[in-house]
């Protein structure tokens, strides 16, 4: 069978050897003859030098520039010569009569004195500026050269034997007289992340009281919020959080703790709960996963509840996704996936807890609005009114719906937004107690009795936490407390707060239920209805000045398909001529602008500002310079647009016919 073997390819490699003195005047020769074979052009000598003509003379004057420089009149010259005369006559009167001895600062012991060289510092033997001159008697010799032509020793010190200066030694590099921390592992900060490059569309003073919206911030605080969100789901745990986390768990991956809350504040009855963070494999979006720890699964039937909840889909409930159990963690543990909102923080820690600390999960500046305060935020009367209607709406869809909430408690309800509140860990009192339930249910307990009981109980819950809210306690309503509660409440908020809050906790009123209590609260509604569809009217003008958002990436793509396409580099039909090689000094304009030194100017103002211009197809008139600076162009952005679209058609047409362009 026959095979064929390619020649292996010739090494690349180019010996590097010393250029000899015949060389040089070859290549100098070859060069003056080649310059000389260049022709000028005809007019150069005819034409007067633009450096002239913009600065007033020109520094390549008589140094080889080809155009032509007029010459000064006598007028000039006798000014020129006056100017200068006055000059020196001033540099004279101003001269001192006698000179002043200079006294040497050097002693002449210092002739002898070797250059000073780091430790650090590698030089060439051939640069070096003592390498030329003769070394002192005394001096020992520098040890030899390696093959790659560096000293075999890095330390470049010179040893004297007898006399003369002192050997550079350990005292020029003591490390006692220097901040060694300044060499040591550089500790890099962590910036916050620039939140403020956007402009705002629209004033805030054109809006009808944008920024004092009861459900939204302002257009500035917006942007930064949601720019803080998006930072806070990609974020790491937060500095002292427990590892040793499990890789995967039933197709979630990289967990990240976020509660932070006291032990004894994240019980469910006997068991223990946390919180994570985990991004589901399936879909790639960030879940909230609680798990309850040291659980014993009794039945596959305890996950009815968690169907139930699923096909619940209220604003003010955080919505369930699955539940399932896992040993993953060492123990057998309850998991349930929520819904995950970045940022949010529980009603317990914003209003009751006293003594949290400064550090929040996820170690983000949106976790640190509220956690820098040591003593708990009060809550204005219009706020507590939002959280009772939104948290009323709740416990009305899921009492419908023939369930009961069972979690109405301030380490559960979550603020989400700007007033904003939704009901968490719904379902799980269902699941853990669901051995319980069964048996009620076989000793004869008739089930809706006990389900009425539990939707009372969480009016119950409810009303407590009404006062709690008002108070800042959590045993506001119990014991001797209550009193002293009601006292606080009537000198800090209306009558109809109080109302509210004793009809959700009495036990002998026969029409509590959670619809009798919006006909107690209905003229509170109408106000929340108008802060909502205010806070609908401010998204939707925020939603304005983001619907043409990528027109400028639209132009970007145009000049990318457009300027400098290899295939049609020897098309006559695309050269760079007519519309092409003017949006090739249009993009030069807008992107390879330099400064008066040369360096690059990289001012994202100018390019937006330009491209706005060009995509808006301003009259305005702007001058092109070619890259020789021998042409310019005055053309205005309408008619750059109008190449723009042209080239562009023209590649768009060529997509749809078969064939070569």
């Amino acid at each position: 069978m026959a095979s064929f073997f390619s020649p292996p390819p010739a090494l690349s490699a180019i010996k590097i050897v010393k250029p000899e003195a015949a060389q040089f005047v070859q290549e100098d020769e070859s060069r003056t003859s080649s310059a000389s074979a260049i022709p000028t052009r005809r007019d150069s000598t005819q034409r007067q030098c633009r450096n002239v003509m913009i600065y007033g003379s020109c520094k390549y004057q008589g140094k080889g520039c080809i155009f032509q420089h007029p010459t000064p009149t006598a007028e000039e010259e006798a000014a020129a010569v006056a100017a200068s005369d006055a000059a020196a006559a001033a540099f004279e009167n101003v001269r001192p009569e006698t000179p002043v001895p200079v006294t040497p600062s050097l002693s002449a012991q210092a002739v002898n004195a070797p250059v000073f060289v780091p430790k650090s510092a590698v030089t060439s033997p051939e640069k070096s500026n003592h390498a030329s001159s003769p070394a002192p008697a005394s001096l020992t010799p520098s040890p030899p050269l390696a093959e790659n032509g560096y000293h075999e020793d890095d330390s470049y010190e010179y040893h004297y034997e007898d006399g003369g200066l002192e050997p550079m030694g350990d005292q020029y590099y003591d490390d006692q007289h220097y901040d060694m921390s300044y060499f040591s592992t550089p500790h890099f900060v962590r910036e916050p992340l620039n939140y403020h490059l956007y402009t705002q569309t629209v004033p805030p003073s054109f809006v009808n009281n944008s920024n004092d919206s009861h459900y939204m911030p302002s257009s500035h605080e917006l942007r930064q919020t949601l720019q803080m969100r998006s930072e806070v789901t990609r974020g790491g745990p937060a500095p002292g959080a427990p590892l040793g986390l499990p890789d995967e768990l039933q197709g979630y991956h990289t967990l990240v703790p976020l509660e932070t809350s006291p032990a004894d504040r994240r019980k469910f009855g006997q068991w223990q709960s946390t919180v994570y963070r985990a991004v589901k494999e399936a879909d790639g979006i960030p879940y909230a996963l609680r798990r309850v720890e040291n659980f014993r699964l009794i039945s596959q039937a305890a996950f009815a509840p968690i169907e139930q909840w699923g096909k619940i889909r209220h604003p003010g409930i955080v919505a369930i996704a699955e539940a399932f159990t896992t040993r993953s963690f060492g123990d057998s543990s309850l998991v349930l996936a929520y819904t995950y909102y970045p940022g949010a923080r529980t009603l317990y820690d914003l209003h009751f807890n006293k003594t949290q600390g400064t550090t929040a999960p996820n170690n983000s500046p949106y976790m640190l609005i509220s956690a820098r305060n040591s003593s708990p935020v009060p809550v204005p009367e219009s706020t507590l009114w939002s959280y009772i209607i939104q948290l009323a709406s709740a416990i009305r869809r899921v009492h419908e719906a023939g369930m009961s909430v069972r979690v109405v408690d301030p380490t559960k309800i979550l603020l989400t937004g700007k007033n904003r509140v939704r009901i968490g860990s719904c379902g799980l009192m269902d699941v853990t107690m669901f051995d319980q339930y069964a048996r009620m249910a076989s000793a004869g307990q008739d089930p809706q009795q006990v389900l009425q009981q539990q939707q009372l109980d969480d009016l119950s819950m409810f009303g407590r936490l009404i006062i709690g809210l008002c108070v800042g306690q959590t045993n506001a309503a119990t014991g001797g407390q209550f009193q002293k509660s009601l006292e606080a409440m009537a000198r800090s908020y209306s009558q109809d707060v109080k109302t509210a809050a004793l009809f959700l906790i009495s036990k002998n009123n026969p029409h509590r239920n959670i619809t009798h209590f919006f006909d107690i609260i209905s003229s509170r509604l109408v106000k929340e209805m108008d802060d909502a569809l205010h806070a609908a009217d401010c998204l939707e003008n925020e939603l304005m000045g983001e619907l043409e958002n990528a027109r400028l990436v639209r132009l970007l793509a145009k000049f990318g398909f457009i300027n400098e396409r290899p295939e049609f580099a020897r098309d006559a039909r695309w050269s760079e001529t007519g519309d092409r090689y003017l949006i090739k000094l249009f993009r030069d304009y807008v992107f390879h602008q330099s400064d008066e030194y040369g360096n690059p100017v990289t001012n994202l103002g100018h390019v937006l500002t330009c491209l706005n211009k060009l995509d808006a197809g301003s009259e305005e008139k702007v001058m092109l310079i070619a890259r020789d600076e021998q042409s310019c162009l005055v053309v205005s952005y309408r008619e750059i647009k109008s190449c723009v679209e042209n080239a562009f058609g023209e590649l768009a047409r060529a997509t749809t016919r078969p064939g070569k362009w």
